[in-house]
């Protein structure tokens, strides 16, 4: 496989791969490790929510508002 990137990534990768002792294969496939984990999540939380309000389960409003007053959203009605 063979994956082109920037200049100044390429440039960022080989000084992190001094810096860890660590090759830039290793690294790079680390880094693609954690992305594809990243993105799986997310689709797998997409998936179930689309499939639960397909389901007909949503939260109340109430349930709601209070979720967004908790972290500090204003809530406007």
């Amino acid at each position: 496989m063979t994956v082109r990137i920037p200049a100044e990534i390429k440039d960022r990768l080989e000084a992190l791969s001094e810096a860890t002792d660590r090759s830039k294969a290793y690294l790079a496939a680390q880094a693609i490790e954690e992305f594809i984990e990243v993105q799986e999540w997310q689709i797998k939380a997409i998936q179930e929510g689309v499939q639960a309000a397909n389901r007909g389960e949503f939260e109340s409003g109430e349930k709601v508002n209070a979720t967004f007053k908790k972290w500090g959203a204003h809530v406007d009605h």
